[in-house]
């Protein structure tokens, strides 16, 4: 698992990486999550053109990526002149709670200081993927307010919500980016979401930002371009 000082160190401005920086590695996987991690498909995503249609022309941007540090997106974000900083949601998310209850404040607080002590308006863009619903409403509430804070007017959120509402369990993917237009999907196994959201429910769960826009795909992964 990662380590607090790895974290620590993805977090840090200082270990930021940049183009013809060194690269942080991240830890390297389990048995178990090499053998999830066979199911691999390539698929176009208009969400992500999109989200790299609004920094095209930019450069020095900052992106924060929430699932985890990946060589891929971190070589395709690093040699488009930006800074990328990882974190790894899901796996914070079952160090902190691990089985406990995600309304615990105490536990939210927790998890907001080791997911997201940036400053306010830092990043120019994050890469959410599909974490969201893996959250009860109290921390999902919680982590909105916090992305929303973390994020400069303007900049865009991009989340994944799986859009079939009679499932027990989903697929949990890896989301590594091949260009701008084209992600890598490898999934990890499956797990059961907490909730599943809809267009209606997921205008009210951003409804704080500016604009949310939808696009659906053929895994019944709901995209969503969030702009703050």
């Amino acid at each position: 698992m990662i380590t607090e000082r790895l974290r620590s160190m993805l977090r840090r401005p200082g270990a930021t990486l940049s183009p013809g920086a060194g690269v942080l590695t991240p830890h390297p996987a389990s048995a178990t999550e090499l053998f999830d991690r066979e199911l691999v498909s390539t698929r176009p995503s208009r969400g992500l053109e999109q989200f790299f249609a609004y920094l095209r022309g930019q450069a020095g941007l900052s992106i924060l990526d929430l699932a985890g540090a990946s060589q891929e997106n971190i070589n395709f974000i690093t040699n488009l002149g930006h800074r990328i900083y990882s974190e790894d949601f899901v796996r914070s998310l079952d160090d902190i709670f691990a089985g406990e209850d995600q309304a615990n404040p105490g536990r939210i607080e927790q998890f907001l200081r080791q997911t997201m002590s940036f400053e306010n308006e830092q990043f120019d863009g994050v890469l959410v993927w599909d974490v969201l619903q893996y959250m009860k409403p109290a921390l999902l509430t919680a982590t909105l307010e916090r992305l929303r804070t973390i994020v400069r007017p303007q900049s865009y959120l991009l989340a994944y919500f799986h859009s079939d509402e009679k499932a027990q369990q989903v697929p949990f993917y890896s989301f590594r980016i091949k260009n701008q237009q084209h992600l890598l999907l490898t999934q990890r196994g499956t797990r059961k979401p907490v909730q599943i959201f809809n267009n209606r429910s997921l205008e009210k769960l951003f409804q704080q930002f500016e604009s949310v826009k939808f696009f659906l795909t053929r895994e019944q992964l709901r995209e969503v371009i969030v702009r703050r």
